[in-house]
């Protein structure tokens, strides 16, 4: 009788384990999506394909580059460490293997977000939107900012926007980009058929990629993104970019996670068989 309580006991945890598994293993998932940037492309605040030059105070929060191009001019901490900017990750100039990986996942991020399509085509002039997150197309205009654009979070987590700029990406001075109940792991990218210009003084947000280069105007600034050009150059003065923050975990973490709570469990009803054997 105690042999067929404790046979009992094995298989209501077996029906408990089975569906919590299949639950976690395909289940919805925010983390379930391949990140649009590589992890090595992701490290980097700023990266160039031929030059990156700055002027005046330029303060990077993540690491800085060029790649197949070796020249860095007006950072500390580069191969002419002449200054004044400064950036608190590495630098990588020339052919290095940190580098030349960035730039194919670059290649790669600006082929997969084309492949998205053009989501919704809205004015050429973001001035006065608030946009949910989603894929947008942006025409051709002579300045695509020129006032305040705002991005709606709606509250949740891992959420991303995709601006598809099929010409240039350009500014005008003092526009911005304002955040409202962003979560973490949200995410925005502007996928750039040209170049792009942030002109001074925009409070800009989200990973510029560029297919050929990005110019910011004094003081500009890029919150939660990166300024990376495909096959040209990237030109600085007094600006500060910070990296976007680590997303959240992804699907096996919650795996892991689920299958240490099965063992929990299972160890919990082995416990109490073993109590009530010895009980009996």
């Amino acid at each position: 009788m105690n042999t067929m309580k404790l046979n009992t006991m094995k298989l209501n945890t077996m029906k408990l384990a089975i569906p919590l598994f299949v639950a976690i293993a395909y289940g919805p998932s925010q983390g379930l999506a391949a990140p649009i940037m590589g992890s090595d492309l992701a490290s980097f605040a700023v990266l160039g394909a031929t030059t990156v030059t700055n002027t005046g105070n330029t303060t990077l929060t993540g690491n800085l580059g060029v790649s197949p191009g070796s020249a860095i001019k007006g950072f500390y901490g580069t191969t002419l460490n002449d200054g004044p900017g400064t950036f608190t990750g590495s630098a990588y100039q020339g052919s290095t293997t940190i580098g030349n990986a960035a730039q194919t996942q670059l290649g790669a991020a600006i082929t997969s977000l084309g492949l998205l399509g053009p989501g919704t085509t809205v004015s050429g002039d973001l001035t006065g939107l608030t946009l949910t997150p989603g894929t947008y197309t942006v025409p051709y205009a002579a300045s695509n900012l020129t006032g305040a654009l705002t991005l709606n979070g709606l509250g949740k987590t891992n959420q991303t926007w995709v601006f598809q700029m099929p010409s240039s990406l350009i500014t005008s001075v003092g526009s911005t980009v304002n955040l409202i109940n962003m979560g973490a792991g949200d995410s925005i990218y502007w996928d750039v058929g040209s170049s792009a210009t942030i002109k001074s003084g925009t409070s800009f947000a989200g990973n510029i990629l560029a297919y050929t280069s990005i110019a910011l105007g004094t003081g500009a600034t890029i919150l939660d993104g990166s300024a990376l050009a495909y096959t040209g150059a990237v030109t600085l003065n007094a600006n500060h970019i910070s990296i976007s923050p680590v997303p959240e975990p992804g699907i096996w973490t919650m795996m892991l996670s689920g299958l240490g709570l099965i063992g929990f469990i299972a160890y919990r009803r082995k416990d109490d068989s073993s109590n009530m054997l010895m009980a009996a």
